[in-house]
């Protein structure tokens, strides 16, 4: 097996506006380019960035979920459209296949996720 490695440098930033009809943008670097660097498990591992005051509007997941890691910061997290938690750094959120999520950067500094999209087995 060999040894593979892709470096900061060619991991291009996005910037998707007003994502899933959420508050101004949100910055994304996709460190896997694709399900096959996933190993056929899922189709994303992301690192994402909201300002202060943006926000991933809310959206439903069909035949994937999603998990996001708190890395740094402070948001407002709609779980299935049905309640809201103050998450902070070092947690963890899940979303399953059929659910919906959003999330907001309630905070004074940059929210930053690690976001694994896995694929419904």
């Amino acid at each position: 097996m060999s040894v593979r490695i892709r470096r900061k440098s060619e991991i291009q930033t996005e910037k998707f506006d007003n994502r899933f009809g959420g508050e101004k943008y949100m910055l994304t670097r996709n460190l896997v380019k694709s399900p096959d660097e996933m190993l056929g498990s899922g189709r994303a591992f992301m690192h994402i960035t909201l300002v202060p005051g943006a926000s991933v509007g809310y959206h439903v997941h069909n035949g994937d979920g999603e998990i996001y890691y708190v890395a740094k910061g402070k948001g407002e997290y709609n779980d299935n459209n049905s309640e809201t938690y103050i998450v902070e750094e070092g947690d963890v959120t899940y979303t399953y296949n059929g659910e919906g999520h959003a999330i907001k950067n309630i905070g004074d500094e940059d929210l930053v996720l690690i976001a694994v999209i896995p694929y419904q087995r």
